[in-house]
């Protein structure tokens, strides 16, 4: 049975995990979120000197595990994945991620998921770089200011954030910095790939969204 590959790209805040998460579930693939990887390595890496990471790189084990259908991300057989889901792990990831040689310490691995296994993977260069013949591949956006609406309620809801004006402008800031990080670093850029499909998720409600997805996957499959 052939093995089918699904790449999603697009900047923070866009609803990639969760959009790609619900698809992979519908479609009966496995979901691969890669940008948990770069968060667990920016966590991890935090407290060391910038110039510590890549001679260090081959001490950090990093793994994503499915523990009842669930993906957790390990480093060094430490679960991180309850660590990396903040706006400090967000914009560790955007400077750790920018580091030719650990976005090449990651590669294979991400690409090992989708040798023996039908998956939906999301990023900021699946299409272009980690599966560059993905049957299908998709570019998520939406409005800047949604996309951080989003990244604000969720920290709300887990209580990360109190829920006042300031703390949202300060999210939109740090998306706005992250569009720009992500976008215009020299190795492996956030960029549609020539043969991708733009879906754009403004306005939609999630389950909207979804079925655009969906529908685009199925039609291209």
């Amino acid at each position: 049975m052939k093995n089918y590959s699904i790449a999603i790209d697009g900047p923070v805040g866009a609803g990639k995990s969760t959009i790609a998460r619900e698809c992979a579930k519908r479609l009966g693939f496995i979901y691969v979120d890669t940008g948990a990887l770069y968060r667990a390595l920016g966590v991890y890496f935090a407290k060391e000197p910038d110039g510590a990471v890549e001679p260090c790189l081959s001490s950090a084990a990093v793994n994503l595990k499915f523990i009842d259908g669930v993906q957790r991300v390990f480093v060094n057989d430490v679960d991180y994945t309850d660590k990396i889901r903040t706006p400090q792990a967000s914009m560790l990831a955007s400077d750790i991620s920018a580091k030719p040689a650990v976005r090449e310490y990651l590669l294979e691995l991400q690409r090992g998921f989708a040798q023996t296994q039908s998956v939906v993977m999301d990023g900021r260069d699946i299409g272009t770089v980690v599966l560059p013949n993905a049957d299908v591949k998709i570019f998520l956006t939406a409005d800047p200011r949604e996309r951080a609406r989003r990244r604000y309620d969720e920290l709300v809801a887990k209580g990360t954030l109190n829920g006042t004006d300031a703390e949202f402008e300060d999210v939109l800031d740090d998306l706005i910095k992250r569009d720009h990080n992500d976008s215009t670093r020299a190795h492996a850029p956030l960029k549609p790939a020539d043969d991708s499909i733009t879906v754009n998720t403004t306005g939609n409600t999630f389950e909207q969204s979804v079925e655009v997805m969906l529908k685009t996957i199925r039609e291209h499959l």
